[in-house]
């Protein structure tokens, strides 16, 4: 083996360590709830860090029932994903129009789009629940599917601009040369070659919506959706934290499993905004 081989295998097993310590990082909060959500409260208060020894599905039982997660399991499949059903086509849309066509103050309303995503949520709350106020859509899952597609819109274009940016402007040449009409270039060209991108966008977006708590405590007030839920199983001046981590991991589980499942275009993904604009 060379000296440059010898060197290359040293620095990475020198890389090693501290991406090994970071993954850990990673995974222990999610062996610690696990862990803590299968002991009783009486075996947590004697030792909190410790592994169980004596494991108990009771907590999730007791959370699922005490805490109405299967109605609000509802209120999040159903607001989460009519929010990225809406934002898939909408962006697809206006990812399209602003990488392909030409068009008057095209690149001005790009920056926009842009300059919309350096602004906090917290700074908007005001106007926003106002709006929401006016237009009766307090307390309506529809309310809350507006307000996410409101909020995540300006990302999800920017993704999907970035994609098609990439794509040969010749296919819509050519597509126009042969008599489509722009929606039919946008249907039979332009959705099947973004397919990995909206994938990708699909669970980014499912990601975000699913694990939001500002803007449902907002919108939903009386029918909650599972994240904010889980908020029920704290007691006013004592928390039965094996039952709160129960309530926890139940809520996470979807999520998680979605992210293993489709890590790979996750990571794929990320590249997807490194073009041209």
């Amino acid at each position: 083996m060379s000296i440059l081989a010898k060197r290359e295998k040293r620095l990475l097993w020198i890389a090693c360590v501290p991406m090994t310590l970071l993954a850990l990082s990673c995974v222990y909060p999610v062996f610690f709830s696990l862990n803590n959500a299968l002991k009783t409260n009486k075996g947590y208060i004697l030792d909190r860090f410790g592994l169980v020894t004596d494991p108990t599905f009771d907590n999730f039982v007791t959370a699922w029932q005490r805490a109405h997660l299967s109605d609000y399991f509802v209120n999040s499949v159903i607001t989460t994903g009519g929010a990225v059903l809406i934002l898939l086509i909408v962006s697809s849309l206006a990812g399209f129009a602003l990488a392909m066509l030409r068009f008057p103050f095209r690149r001005f309303l790009f920056m926009v789009i842009l300059a919309s995503l350096m602004i906090p949520v917290q700074v908007v709350l005001v106007p926003f629940y106002r709006t929401i106020i006016a237009l009766d859509l307090v307390n309506t899952r529809i309310g809350l599917i507006i307000s996410y597609t409101a909020f995540f819109l300006p990302f999800s274009v920017y993704m999907m601009t970035a994609f098609y940016s990439r794509l040969p402007r010749e296919l819509v040449e050519a597509a126009r040369m042969d008599g489509a009409t722009i929606l039919q270039i946008w249907w039979n060209v332009m959705l099947p070659m973004g397919k990995p991108a909206l994938i990708t966008l699909g669970i980014l977006n499912t990601l975000y919506c699913w694990n939001d708590v500002l803007i449902s405590l907002l919108v939903l007030q009386k029918e909650r959706t599972v994240m904010v839920g889980i908020a029920a199983l704290r007691g006013e001046y004592t928390t039965n934290v094996p039952l709160l981590t129960a309530g926890i991991v139940l809520a996470a589980a979807p999520i998680v499993i979605i992210y293993v499942v489709f890590q790979r275009q996750i990571v794929n993904g990320i590249a997807v905004g490194a073009v041209k604009g």
